[in-house]
């Protein structure tokens, strides 16, 4: 395996960044974090970042060259095929494609969440908040015995959901228990998934506070 130094080039909330980190921390491999802001965007930030968007993986190998690579599960397959430590797809060629199809859904998933959390109106909060919901009952019927998606092995498809479950840990309990109800598999899964060491240590001490600054600040009706 060739030595690198990796740097994750992130933001404090970003969702995707979280994606990068959880895989980077399940793998042991040592990396530097850079954070970034998105509203003024450094000069550097955009000559190496094509679409302007976290996360970003610099590459630096043992011989000096400098790699980038850029797109959250460009990264995340990156480290997959060039780390050690445990796999994060399954072994089998069709069950690792069955995954990386419910990596593809986790990613329709959080669009449909982040909608409903970031909502200013009852009727675009209903409409996502039932979306949501729909992709939360498809897990539910996908999901075995846990506690992770694939078993006892955390992998791809936990380190991409793990970032949309944080965000109800952090609202109004009321409001994810209505979301969650009769969800008894996908709550379990959601449960183990905050208890891991390498979600917890995807994001700062202080993201709970940030991520209720960022609703008041779009004045979501969540914020309330």
């Amino acid at each position: 395996m060739t030595e690198t130094q990796l740097t994750l080039i992130s933001h404090p909330l970003c969702p995707f960044v979280q994606r990068a980190a959880i895989v980077l921390l399940e793998k042991g491999v040592p990396f530097d974090r850079i954070n970034v802001d998105l509203a003024a965007k450094p000069g550097w930030f955009l000559e190496i970042s094509p679409t302007g968007k976290v996360p970003v993986l610099r590459v630096r190998q043992h011989d000096g060259t400098e790699a980038i690579i850029f797109e959250s599960m460009a990264i995340c397959e990156y480290l997959e095929e060039s780390q050690g430590g445990t796999p994060m797809y399954p072994l089998d060629a069709l069950a690792r494609a069955r995954h990386r199809g419910w990596v593809e859904f986790g990613t329709a998933t959080l669009a449909d969440a982040w909608q409903f959390l970031n909502a200013t109106d009852r009727p675009s909060a209903d409409a996502k908040q039932a979306a949501f919901r729909h992709r939360l009952q498809q897990l539910e019927a996908a999901l075995g015995s846990g506690p992770y998606f694939n078993g006892a092995a955390l992998g791809m498809v936990d380190a991409v959901c793990a970032p949309i479950f944080r965000y109800f840990d952090i609202l109004d309990p009321a409001v994810s228990r209505s979301i969650f109800e009769n969800l008894p598999r996908v709550s379990a899964w959601r449960n183990a998934l905050a208890l891991r060491r390498s979600v917890i240590d995807a994001v700062g001490s202080d993201y709970a506070e940030r991520f209720r600054n960022h609703l008041r600040d779009h004045a979501a009706l969540l914020a309330n």
